[in-house]
Protein backbone atom coordinates (compact mmCIF):
# COMPACT_ATOMS: atom_id res chain seq x y z
CA UNK A 1 0.00 0.00 0.00
CA UNK A 2 1.46 3.56 -0.81
CA UNK A 3 2.20 5.82 1.32
CA UNK A 4 -0.40 8.31 1.91
CA UNK A 5 0.97 12.04 0.25
CA UNK A 6 1.62 14.39 3.53
CA UNK A 7 0.35 18.07 3.36
CA UNK A 8 3.32 19.82 1.81
CA UNK A 9 4.58 22.98 3.03
CA UNK A 10 3.95 25.09 -0.05
CA UNK A 11 2.64 24.46 -3.39
CA UNK A 12 4.58 23.25 -6.80
CA UNK A 13 2.40 24.74 -9.75
CA UNK A 14 4.57 26.57 -11.76
CA UNK A 15 3.11 29.94 -11.05
CA UNK A 16 3.38 28.95 -7.19
CA UNK A 17 7.22 28.07 -7.56
CA UNK A 18 7.93 31.06 -9.73
CA UNK A 19 6.56 33.79 -7.23
CA UNK A 20 8.69 31.90 -4.44
CA UNK A 21 11.96 32.27 -6.41
CA UNK A 22 11.19 36.09 -7.44
CA UNK A 23 11.10 37.16 -4.07
CA UNK A 24 14.49 35.18 -3.18
CA UNK A 25 15.83 33.74 -0.28
CA UNK A 26 13.54 34.41 2.50
CA UNK A 27 16.15 36.13 5.20
CA UNK A 28 14.88 35.24 8.59
CA UNK A 29 15.78 37.14 12.06
CA UNK A 30 13.97 34.62 13.94
CA UNK A 31 17.47 33.34 15.83
CA UNK A 32 18.20 37.06 16.53
CA UNK A 33 14.76 37.25 18.45
CA UNK A 34 15.04 34.17 20.72
CA UNK A 35 18.58 34.70 21.58
CA UNK A 36 17.42 38.15 22.61
CA UNK A 37 14.58 37.17 24.51
CA UNK A 38 16.25 34.51 26.51
CA UNK A 39 18.93 36.47 27.36
CA UNK A 40 17.08 39.54 28.16
CA UNK A 41 14.84 37.23 30.70
CA UNK A 42 17.94 35.85 32.35
CA UNK A 43 20.28 38.25 32.81
CA UNK A 44 16.89 40.56 34.45
CA UNK A 45 15.76 38.25 36.59
CA UNK A 46 18.94 37.18 37.82
CA UNK A 47 19.42 40.89 38.63
CA UNK A 48 16.33 40.83 40.12
CA UNK A 49 16.90 37.18 42.56
CA UNK A 50 20.46 38.80 43.44
CA UNK A 51 18.53 42.03 44.40
CA UNK A 52 16.47 40.26 46.47
CA UNK A 53 18.66 38.00 47.74
CA UNK A 54 20.81 40.88 48.75
CA UNK A 55 17.51 41.91 50.72
CA UNK A 56 16.87 45.47 48.68
CA UNK A 57 13.67 47.37 48.36
CA UNK A 58 11.85 46.93 45.47
CA UNK A 59 12.16 50.92 44.29
CA UNK A 60 15.75 49.84 43.86
CA UNK A 61 15.37 46.26 42.26
CA UNK A 62 12.90 48.77 40.16
CA UNK A 63 15.86 51.22 39.38
CA UNK A 64 18.62 48.43 38.61
CA UNK A 65 16.09 45.90 36.55
CA UNK A 66 15.16 48.96 34.54
CA UNK A 67 19.26 50.39 34.72
CA UNK A 68 20.21 46.78 33.17
CA UNK A 69 17.24 46.66 30.66
CA UNK A 70 18.56 48.93 28.67
CA UNK A 71 22.11 49.03 29.04
CA UNK A 72 22.58 45.22 28.60
CA UNK A 73 19.67 45.21 25.62
CA UNK A 74 22.08 48.10 23.92
CA UNK A 75 25.02 46.09 24.16
CA UNK A 76 23.48 42.92 22.93
CA UNK A 77 22.10 44.47 20.42
CA UNK A 78 25.29 46.00 18.98
CA UNK A 79 27.23 42.91 19.80
CA UNK A 80 24.98 41.64 17.54
CA UNK A 81 25.16 44.35 14.99
CA UNK A 82 28.86 44.01 15.37
CA UNK A 83 28.80 40.36 14.56
CA UNK A 84 26.22 40.16 11.83
CA UNK A 85 28.43 43.11 9.97
CA UNK A 86 31.77 41.36 10.74
CA UNK A 87 29.63 38.20 8.60
CA UNK A 88 29.06 40.51 5.78
CA UNK A 89 32.45 41.96 5.75
CA UNK A 90 33.91 38.52 5.50
CA UNK A 91 31.51 37.36 3.04
CA UNK A 92 32.70 40.53 0.63
CA UNK A 93 36.86 39.82 1.41
CA UNK A 94 36.10 36.01 0.22
CA UNK A 95 34.35 37.01 -2.60
CA UNK A 96 36.89 39.22 -4.22
CA UNK A 97 39.68 36.28 -3.55
CA UNK A 98 37.35 33.92 -5.47
CA UNK A 99 36.78 36.91 -8.23
CA UNK A 100 40.54 37.43 -8.84
CA UNK A 101 41.39 33.67 -8.45
CA UNK A 102 39.19 33.26 -11.00
CA UNK A 103 40.64 36.13 -13.38
CA UNK A 104 43.71 35.40 -13.18
CA UNK A 105 43.99 31.51 -12.92
CA UNK A 106 40.62 29.64 -14.49
CA UNK A 107 41.96 26.79 -14.94
CA UNK A 108 42.41 26.21 -11.61
CA UNK A 109 39.22 27.72 -10.38
CA UNK A 110 37.78 25.14 -12.85
CA UNK A 111 39.39 22.43 -11.66
CA UNK A 112 38.30 22.93 -8.24
CA UNK A 113 34.02 23.01 -9.31
CA UNK A 114 35.36 19.58 -10.61
CA UNK A 115 36.72 18.04 -7.38
CA UNK A 116 33.80 19.56 -5.76
CA UNK A 117 31.06 17.82 -7.90
CA UNK A 118 33.28 14.87 -7.84
CA UNK A 119 33.07 14.32 -5.06
CA UNK A 120 28.97 14.42 -4.97
CA UNK A 121 29.44 11.63 -6.91
CA UNK A 122 29.20 12.75 -10.57
CA UNK A 123 31.84 11.40 -12.84
CA UNK A 124 32.80 11.01 -16.49
CA UNK A 125 30.63 13.07 -19.50
CA UNK A 126 28.45 14.18 -16.99
CA UNK A 127 31.01 15.74 -14.35
CA UNK A 128 32.11 17.71 -17.50
CA UNK A 129 28.97 18.89 -19.03
CA UNK A 130 28.33 19.81 -15.14
CA UNK A 131 31.49 21.96 -14.31
CA UNK A 132 31.18 23.50 -18.08
CA UNK A 133 27.81 24.56 -17.15
CA UNK A 134 29.16 26.03 -13.91
CA UNK A 135 31.73 27.92 -14.78
CA UNK A 136 29.88 29.49 -17.93
CA UNK A 137 28.27 32.05 -15.96
CA UNK A 138 30.38 34.45 -13.26
CA UNK A 139 28.36 34.76 -11.03
CA UNK A 140 27.31 31.27 -10.84
CA UNK A 141 31.00 29.80 -10.32
CA UNK A 142 31.55 32.80 -7.57
CA UNK A 143 28.66 31.86 -5.69
CA UNK A 144 29.02 28.32 -6.08
CA UNK A 145 32.81 28.54 -4.70
CA UNK A 146 31.44 30.90 -2.21
CA UNK A 147 28.67 27.76 -1.26
CA UNK A 148 30.87 25.15 -1.93
CA UNK A 149 34.25 26.06 -0.77
CA UNK A 150 33.43 28.12 2.79
CA UNK A 151 30.01 27.27 3.21
CA UNK A 152 28.76 30.98 2.54
CA UNK A 153 25.51 32.33 1.22
CA UNK A 154 24.92 35.29 -0.69
CA UNK A 155 21.64 35.97 1.27
CA UNK A 156 22.78 39.10 3.09
CA UNK A 157 21.22 39.52 6.79
CA UNK A 158 21.22 43.21 7.49
CA UNK A 159 23.47 44.30 10.37
CA UNK A 160 20.50 46.76 11.59
CA UNK A 161 17.82 44.24 11.21
CA UNK A 162 19.66 41.89 13.65
CA UNK A 163 20.84 44.42 16.00
CA UNK A 164 16.84 45.94 16.66
CA UNK A 165 15.50 42.89 16.88
CA UNK A 166 17.35 41.62 19.12
CA UNK A 167 16.99 44.55 21.34
CA UNK A 168 13.66 44.67 21.05
CA UNK A 169 13.40 40.93 21.94
CA UNK A 170 15.42 41.81 25.13
CA UNK A 171 13.53 44.97 26.14
CA UNK A 172 9.89 42.85 25.93
CA UNK A 173 10.81 39.70 27.26
CA UNK A 174 13.19 41.50 30.04
CA UNK A 175 10.62 43.36 31.32
CA UNK A 176 8.37 40.58 32.55
CA UNK A 177 10.38 39.85 35.22
CA UNK A 178 10.19 43.77 36.34
CA UNK A 179 6.30 43.76 36.48
CA UNK A 180 5.63 42.84 39.64
CA UNK A 181 7.83 45.85 40.78
CA UNK A 182 6.56 47.92 38.31
CA UNK A 183 3.00 47.55 39.67
CA UNK A 184 4.03 47.14 43.53
CA UNK A 185 2.00 43.79 43.21
CA UNK A 186 2.19 42.02 46.73
CA UNK A 187 4.21 38.58 47.13
CA UNK A 188 6.17 40.05 44.25
CA UNK A 189 9.25 38.05 44.65
CA UNK A 190 7.22 34.76 44.07
CA UNK A 191 4.95 36.46 41.64
CA UNK A 192 8.10 37.36 39.24
CA UNK A 193 9.56 33.73 39.77
CA UNK A 194 6.32 32.65 38.30
CA UNK A 195 6.17 35.03 35.34
CA UNK A 196 9.53 34.59 34.70
CA UNK A 197 9.28 30.83 34.78
CA UNK A 198 6.19 30.32 32.07
CA UNK A 199 7.82 33.10 30.56
CA UNK A 200 11.28 30.58 29.72
CA UNK A 201 9.00 27.90 29.03
CA UNK A 202 7.02 30.24 26.37
CA UNK A 203 9.85 31.13 24.40
CA UNK A 204 11.51 27.23 24.87
CA UNK A 205 8.10 26.18 23.62
CA UNK A 206 7.27 29.02 20.41
CA UNK A 207 11.21 28.33 19.25
CA UNK A 208 10.77 24.06 18.75
CA UNK A 209 8.38 25.59 16.35
CA UNK A 210 11.33 26.16 13.53
CA UNK A 211 12.98 22.89 14.82
CA UNK A 212 12.57 19.48 14.82
CA UNK A 213 12.26 18.98 18.73
CA UNK A 214 9.68 18.17 20.97
CA UNK A 215 7.75 21.60 22.26
CA UNK A 216 7.89 20.25 25.79
CA UNK A 217 11.43 19.24 25.77
CA UNK A 218 12.33 22.82 24.59
CA UNK A 219 10.10 24.49 26.50
CA UNK A 220 11.50 22.50 30.03
CA UNK A 221 15.47 23.00 28.70
CA UNK A 222 14.92 26.75 28.46
CA UNK A 223 12.96 26.39 31.65
CA UNK A 224 16.01 25.03 33.77
CA UNK A 225 18.81 27.22 31.89
CA UNK A 226 16.87 30.29 33.23
CA UNK A 227 15.85 29.05 36.44
CA UNK A 228 19.56 27.57 36.84
CA UNK A 229 21.07 31.22 36.32
CA UNK A 230 18.29 32.89 38.56
CA UNK A 231 19.18 30.57 41.52
CA UNK A 232 23.27 31.21 40.73
CA UNK A 233 22.43 34.77 41.25
CA UNK A 234 20.10 35.01 43.80
CA UNK A 235 22.68 32.33 45.76
CA UNK A 236 25.36 35.18 45.62
CA UNK A 237 23.19 37.88 46.56
CA UNK A 238 21.96 36.25 49.56
CA UNK A 239 26.05 34.90 50.37
CA UNK A 240 27.57 38.56 49.97
CA UNK A 241 24.18 40.25 52.47
CA UNK A 242 25.70 38.28 54.84
CA UNK A 243 29.15 38.84 54.04
CA UNK A 244 28.67 42.89 54.31
CA UNK A 245 26.01 42.13 56.72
Amino acid sequence: MPDQKPQLEHGHAPEEIAGRLASGPRINYLRDWIYGGIDGVVTTFAIVAGAVGADLSAKIILILGLANLFADGFSMAAANYSGTKSERDDYDRLRRIEEKHIRFDPDGEREEIRQIYESKGFEGAELTALVKLVTSRRTTWIETMMLEEYGLSAAARSPVLAGLVTFAAFVVFGSIPLIPYGFGWPASALITAVMTAVTFFAIGSIKARWSTRNWLLSGLETLLIGMLAAGIAFGVGHLLRNLVA
